[in-house]
């Protein structure tokens, strides 16, 4: 009789645990399919869960910082109309302005569909300025506006080849690739200098500053420390060799009318509509 109530226990327990766990059947099951699977086909379908998790990880990261760079920084030489250009973007008026020595932000609704907001940053144009201010928002920049007076370009293309080259050739700003805006400004100035033609001097500089600048900071081994080679070696620069897309346009943030008329910035707003 005792051996008859023990075993009865035990089946009661056996009872109790296939109760108390029901997807043992389907576990066990499973483990036999393992089993009788070729070992090759077992790596391939992790090798493929492992891409597939890589994926996502890759493009959360990647999305993310997209996210990110929302910044469209103003950029310069001084007394080339960032800060009026800053202030026609923001509120449409003229503003008698003077020498920036910090930045100012605000925020720009895009005129699209999209409604789209970007921050948009005025950096100081003072070259004992620039680069301190640069290095604190580049991270940040979904666009590039560098502005360039058209009236004096001729005298200042050099100093405006300079500036363009250490943003060029930056490890962050290649990297990331925002969009450069090339705003040739003062329009409404008679002597006033084309973009086409603004854009053929400076890559015809840049070749040149390309040239000196390599041969200056190169190494023994030939290498250049914290810099990226501009545009593509044994050709000569062009703007279109770079990663991020380059665009020259024409403006004026005084207006063919002056002060009390509107500014000429319709070719920049279609550009930041598009970024």
């Amino acid at each position: 009789m005792e051996a008859e109530s023990t075993g009865g226990n035990l089946g009661e327990k056996v009872d109790v645990e296939a109760a108390g766990n029901p997807l043992e059947p389907y576990i066990a099951s499973l483990r036999q399919q393992l089993k009788e699977q070729d070992p090759v086909f077992l790596i391939g379908v992790v090798v493929a869960l492992a891409a597939v998790v890589i994926t996502i990880v890759f493009l959360k990261y990647f999305l993310s910082s997209k996210t990110v760079r929302s910044a469209v920084l103003l950029v310069g030489l001084c007394d080339s109309g960032k800060t009026l250009l800053f202030s026609r973007l923001l509120s449409g008026k003229f503003k008698r302005t003077q020498t920036s020595i910090t930045d100012s932000s605000a925020p720009y609704k895009a005129k699209n569909d999209k409604g789209n907001t970007w921050t948009v940053i005025d950096l100081p144009g003072h070259d004992s300025l620039r680069s301190q201010y640069l290095e604190k928002f580049k991270l940040a920049a979904r666009a590039i506006v560098f502005v360039v007076d058209s009236a004096i370009f001729q005298k200042q293309v050099r100093d405006v080849a300079e500036f363009l080259y250490i943003l060029l050739t930056d490890t962050v700003i290649s990297r990331n690739a925002p969009a450069l805006l090339v705003a040739c400004n003062k329009q409404d100035i008679t002597m006033a200098k084309s973009a086409k033609l603004i854009q053929q001097q400076l890559e015809k500089e840049l070749n040149t500053l390309r040239v000196t600048r390599s041969a200056a900071l190169s190494s023994q081994d030939g290498s250049v420390g914290g810099t990226v080679y501009l545009g593509k070696k044994g050709k000569d620069f062009e703007f279109s060799q770079l990663p991020m897309k380059v665009e020259f346009l024409e403006c004026s943030a005084r207006g063919s009318k002056g002060e009390e008329g509107g500014a000429d910035i319709e070719n920049l707003e279609k550009s930041l509509a598009k970024l």
